[in-house]
Formats: C-alpha cells, structure tokens, sequence
C-alpha cells in the first residue's frame, strides 16, 4: 500500500534510541518471566510489566499506523482484517502439524513443555488474557515502533530482532517460533503499512496455540 507517513530526522533518532532501550529491557523482562518456575506469581507480574514496557515504548517512540488493504473490487482501501485472519489460521494449522512431529521428539516436546507448563500451574483465563495483551504489545512495537525505525530492509531486522529478544528465554521452540511468525507478520506489516494485519495474525496464532498445544504435545 502507498505510504503518506513520514518523519524528521530528529524524530526517527529519537525513535531510534527509545526503541533501542526498550527493546534491552524488553528482552530482558522476557526472558526472566519466562525462567521462572512454574506457578510462580512473579510470572503475573513479569509479564504485565513486559506488556507496559513494549506500549509505553511504542508511545514515547512515536506514531504508529494500522495500515491498509485493497477491496475486493480494488475501487477503494479497508482496513485489513480478513486477510491477517486467514493468515492466522494457516499459521495455526503449520504449527499444530509441526507440534505432532515435535511431540515425537522428546529434547523438543520438553522445550515446549517448558513454556506450557506456565499455563498448566497457574490460571488459564489469567494466563490467556496475558498472552492476548503481551501479543497486541509486541506487534504494537516490533511491526510499528521498530519497523519504522529501520530505513532499509525492515521485514529483514524487524525478524532477526524479534527472535532476538527471544533468545533470552533460552528456549530453542520459542526461538524457532519467533524467527518464522516474525517473517510472516513482517511481511503482512510491509504489504499493508500498518500494525492491525500483524496484530490480528498474531492473536490468532497465539490463542489458538495456547489451547491446542497442550492437546498436540501430549
């Protein structure tokens, strides 16, 4: 889609160091949260804390778009929302086929379970409310605050920085899981210019993920 946006040069090194920060701190809260033990309350904390910290970066660093999308017809633009949800369900139904191949594989399935095991002793609505706001958040600053802040190549660094942030957690499935559900919503950031198609493709995934990959695994 044609972008109108633009922004100063002193505008885009202002966004470019708080993104910077709030990517280290970002990183860093992920990957304590997640190294915690099982049925640790901290793990609450933790995660709400990672949420605020990738919204509040995203406001101080600057605007963000939703993006746009043709219509059917092609006579005018609607927010994307169609396409980000068939997308969501295609990368649910890759993962739960990789997830019964994983399951066959016990160093793997106990990489998974390690992540699950955060649902499995603590409140699954709680839990669930949390993966819903830490992924809108996360595409919020990764596909918005620091998309924009990459001149060249944007799908590209906004990916390997994602998964960067995730080798914190030193978890070998979620690393694996980031670098490609990064490219994919990367992807749907550049085609529509905008956050709504990344966030409603991640939501999709990481929902329908946190229900069915119990059920796969086992």
């Amino acid at each position: 889609m044609p972008r109108d946006h633009v922004e100063t040069e002193s505008a885009f090194r202002r966004r470019r160091i708080v993104v910077g920060f709030t990517l280290l701190v970002g990183a860093a809260l992920l990957g304590v949260s997640l190294n915690l033990e099982p049925g640790d309350d901290r793990f609450y904390v933790l995660t709400v804390l990672l949420a605020a910290t990738w919204a509040v970066g995203t406001l101080v660093a600057g605007p963000v778009h939703l993006g746009w999308a043709h219509t059917r017809s092609a006579t005018r633009h609607a927010r994307p929302i169609v396409q980000p949800v068939a997308l969501g369900l295609l990368a649910v139904g890759v993962f739960s086929a990789g997830a019964v191949i994983v399951a066959q594989v016990p160093l793997l399935r106990d990489q998974v379970d390690e992540v699950l095991d955060h649902a499995r002793f603590a409140s699954l609505p709680v839990v669930a409310l949390i993966t819903l706001v830490n992924g809108l958040a996360e595409e919020v600053f990764f596909r918005g605050a620091l998309y924009a802040a990459l001149r060249s190549r944007q799908v590209l660094w906004s990916t390997l920085f994602y998964t960067l942030a995730t080798v914190a957690t030193a978890n070998v499935m979620l690393i694996f899981a980031a670098a490609v559900l990064g490219l994919l919503v990367g992807l749907q950031r550049r085609v529509t210019g905008g956050v709504l198609g990344p966030m409603i493709i991640h939501v999709v995934w990481s929902m329908s993920m946190l229900f069915l990959l119990p059920v796969l695994v086992s």
